[in-house]
């Protein structure tokens, strides 16, 4: 039982692997308001590497270094590419029509680049630690061009999982990293997220309340001194 409860507070690159899984999904779901699922299986993989039809990867280093590499099929990127603009107000006439425009590329280097600030939150939060990336480097690929991205980790661990849009195309995202441990030697609590939109809203929602209870007081008000001026005139007249 003992050994069991000491696994638990032992966070391996599997957890940090599924964080990253989580960022994923969470962000290209909410930025094209359509479903991304990841399989409930992980490869493990001898090397990352940048494949066809469009390669992204991300270096991060701090308390673990690694990459992040993300390889879609032209319908995946195009999918994502188009629900995620659809999403911002932009009408279809307006999008580029083929996977190799430099525009396709720009915003999967914008995504891919939400992803990594999303996770580097999470590990800011839940491991208490901290890692800085650098900028997203896209490239379009042909089905020949395979490219191998070496970094200079002392034990790598890599893995492969596979990400499904809506329209069950297929990306993959692989994870090369550091082997690495975090063992939690107390237990503390994660502070609670903070949504914009809702902090937002609710600012509004708070500011057009209090706005609301002014104009009743001020009325109020008003009434009082109007019912008082009646009085004074009546008096003034005997009556």
């Amino acid at each position: 039982m003992a050994s069991k409860k000491a696994e638990k507070r032992i966070i391996t690159t599997e957890d940090i692997l599924l964080k990253l899984c989580h960022s994923v999904t969470s962000v290209l779901t909410e930025a094209t308001h359509h479903e991304i699922n990841y399989s409930s299986m992980a490869q493990r993989i001898s090397k990352t590497c940048l494949r066809p039809d469009i390669g992204c990867f991300v270096l991060f280093d701090g308390a673990f270094s690694g990459l992040v590499v993300i390889n879609f099929t032209a319908e995946a990127a195009m999918e994502v590419y188009s629900n995620y603009l659809l999403n911002m107000g932009m009408s279809e006439d307006e999008l580029a029509k083929v996977y190799t425009s430099d525009e396709v590329g720009n915003v999967m280097g914008e995504l891919m680049n939400q992803i990594l600030g999303d996770f580097t939150k999470k590990v800011s939060q839940e491991l208490q630690s901290s890692i800085t990336q650098s900028q997203p480097k896209m490239l379009t690929l042909n089905r020949q061009v395979r490219i191998s991205v070496d970094t200079d980790l002392v034990k790598p661990q890599s893995r492969r999982v596979s990400f499904y849009t809506e329209k069950n195309n297929i990306f993959y995202m692989e994870l090369s990293m550091d082997y690495t441990e975090f063992i939690k030697l107390r237990d503390f609590d994660s502070p609670e997220e903070i949504d914009p939109d809702s902090l937002i809203e609710s600012v509004n929602n708070g500011t057009v309340e209090a706005e609301r209870q002014q104009h009743i007081a001020d009325t109020k008000k008003d009434d009082e001194l109007s019912n008082e001026e009646q009085d004074d005139l009546l008096a003034a007249l005997g009556l």
